[in-house]
């Protein structure tokens, strides 16, 4: 039986917000991000911006260059995040079958909903946009592949490039290979840079081109990525929608404004990181065995380390012991740090089984449980553990 899914991306999300807070913004060219002086980037631009060249990820300062005129407005997350949440509703309100990938974006399954497909895009576009004032594009086709790259292709064919192009693109049952065929072979899922370079090597510039290779081929080119290539050049994808995404992992990382070199700075930080990790750990009811260092130096190579602990932890101060040991493993001594992050992966629920010997730990748990609720109700600052190396 064929599925019928709906893909969802709201346009330049962040900028459409702070449109809805400032209206003196609409039409002109802003972008939401950093400052340039403090080695800040794009997080998203409006489409006024994008016409003459500035892009997400941009660096602000490159970002200046091409815009002189550029509007920089700091990012609220969590007014992003509330529309986001409001947005989300709307879906869930349609149907069960709701699939958040990112604070934008969402896949629906609405095979068994009576209205056509087309209609029910146009009501979804026209209540987002009447209620929440925000812009959206819409791809629908049979499966999650060929939707999300219909909402780029509607996206990408709007006339008007200095507004929001409120794309909606249908991909008929059966004719995905068809549709897919013409589009670059980069706009395909897990083609990178790296495999779109290879496939330039071989006369292959079109997800068509990609579709008439032979399989094997693919797979002796590049494994079973190669297979994954084939498959989806011919518009074949049978995930389904997962409506509960599990959590992976939990970090925190930091770029400082300016190159850091003081050891003590450096463990003042991973300390606030580890803390902020372990509470949103122990908030969820989540523990993690694997603790994450990420490191990048002046010159951005970034590297990661990371220990496996012999049980799972939720602890700020085994988090941020274990991180500790790993930078010392790989920096230098005054070596300049430009970004630090500690993460958590191997994550669970928390076993806990209480020992003779683990009472201590116990008596730990519950004196960390009553400052994360007293930090929740009153804020971060109210209470925190001191420093024994003061």
């Amino acid at each position: 039986m064929s599925r019928t899914i709906l893909h969802l991306d709201l346009d330049a999300f962040y900028c459409s917000v702070e449109e809805t807070q400032n209206p003196e913004l609409r039409g002109k060219a802003f972008a939401v991000g950093g400052k340039p002086n403090e080695r800040g980037v794009v997080a998203s631009c409006s489409y006024a911006a994008r016409a003459v060249g500035v892009r997400s990820a941009m660096p602000m300062s490159r970002a200046l260059q091409m815009c002189r005129n550029l509007i920089i407005v700091p990012g609220r997350h969590k007014l992003y995040e509330e529309y986001s949440k409001n947005v989300m509703s709307k879906l869930h309100g349609l149907t069960g079958l709701v699939e958040q990938i990112s604070i934008d974006e969402a896949f629906l399954d609405i095979s068994d909903m009576r209205e056509a497909p087309a209609r029910i895009a146009l009501n979804l576009q026209a209540d987002i946009k009447n209620n929440l004032h925000l812009p959206s594009s819409i791809g629908i086709a049979s499966n999650k592949l060929v939707a999300k790259i219909a909402t780029e292709v509607g996206k990408k064919s709007s006339k008007k490039k200095t507004e929001p192009p409120f794309g909606l693109t249908i991909v008929p049952a059966g004719e995905e290979a068809k549709f897919l065929a013409p589009l670059p072979a980069d706009m395909l899922w897990g083609v990178g840079p790296k495999t779109s370079a290879r496939l330039t090597e071989l006369g292959i510039h079109t997800i068509g081109d990609i579709a008439n290779w032979p399989e094997k081929e693919l797979v002796n080119l590049f494994g079973e990525n190669g297979r994954d290539l084939w498959r989806h050049a011919h518009g074949i994808d049978n995930r389904p929608i997962v409506t509960e995404s599990e959590t992976k992992s939990i970090s925190q990382e930091i770029t400082f404004n300016m190159d850091v070199r003081d050891e003590k700075t450096l463990e003042k930080t991973l300390r606030e990181q580890s803390t902020e990790v372990g509470r949103q750990l122990r908030k969820n009811d989540l523990a993690g065995k694997t603790i994450k260092l990420k490191i990048r130096w002046t010159d951005f190579t970034t590297i990661s380390r990371q220990a496996t602990l012999p049980t799972s932890t939720d602890n700020d101060d085994e988090i941020f012991r274990t991180a500790v040991k790993l930078m010392k493993t790989v920096r230098k001594q005054n070596q300049a740090v430009r970004l630090i992050g500690v993460g958590v992966s191997g994550i669970g629920a928390p076993v806990r089984q209480l020992s003779l010997w683990d009472a201590g730990n116990e008596k730990s748990r519950k004196l960390q449980e009553v400052v994360d609720r007293l930090q929740e109700k009153y804020g971060r600052d109210v209470i925190h553990k001191g420093d024994l190396n003061l």
